[in-house]
């Protein structure tokens, strides 16, 4: 059995941990609603950067409200494999639903910050708004988990909040409702993702909405 960590069990119970979270928010339009309209975008830019289709093995880390998983795996050829790894039994037991026992997708128990994964066993990667729910510790662990079990040749795609511009209208209710709901999440404005991986990568980046969002793209040589 994997332990819950702390900050998670404290921090976000309300929209990960407890059952009714569940209920409440695997709803497309909120999570939608919750990026200010910015869902689908932001995942089809995601699943874009990982390739418009997927052989051998991909993993996402951290299970995912809404239809991300589902459009990850219609890009799987035959014979491509998805894995799908969080610390929570509820998101897995809630995401084996919405997957309806696809065999070429596998659900693993496990923590992003201590994958008992193999190195270089996946082709491609991906984190989709995980790191701004983690302490900066348990953040640095996960990119790095992240790029050991990619092979080279491989990719990492991250997509999460960023230091929107100045004049961006949602700037300061952003810093109100991030450091009200996501305390951890301002580390993502005062520090660049580079910050947190090894020096000489090829790192693309580029920024949505005005800044507030970020895809990072980072090819493993």
């Amino acid at each position: 059995m994997v332990a819950v960590p702390r900050y998670l069990a404290e921090t976000y119970w309300w929209a990960y941990v407890h059952p009714n979270a569940v209920r409440l928010f695997e709803r497309q339009w909120l999570v939608n609603l919750i990026l200010w309209g910015n869902f689908s975008r932001l995942r089809d830019a995601a699943l874009d950067a990982l390739g418009e289709r997927l052989d051998g093995r991909t993993l996402q880390i951290a299970c995912v409200y809404g239809d991300l998983t589902n459009r990850l795996r219609a890009r799987l050829t035959t014979g491509g494999s998805l894995d799908v790894v969080d610390v929570l039994r509820v998101q897995l037991d809630n995401l084996a639903r919405k997957l309806r026992g696809d065999p070429r997708v596998g659900l693993i128990q496990g923590d992003s910050s201590a994958l008992e994964i193999a190195t270089e066993t996946y082709d491609r990667a991906l984190l989709f708004f995980l790191l701004h729910e983690q302490p900066e510790e348990v953040r640095r662990r996960t990119i790095s988990e992240a790029w050991r079990v990619v092979k080279p040749g491989g990719r990492l795609v991250i997509v999460d909040y960023h230091r929107p511009l100045a004049r961006n209208p949602l700037y300061w209710p952003m810093v109100a409702i991030l450091k009200t709901l996501e305390p951890y999440a301002m580390d993502l404005w005062r520090h660049e993702i580079a910050e947190w991986l090894p020096e000489g990568l090829h790192i693309e980046k580029s920024t949505r909405f005005g800044g507030l969002y970020q895809l990072v793209t980072i090819t493993k040589r």
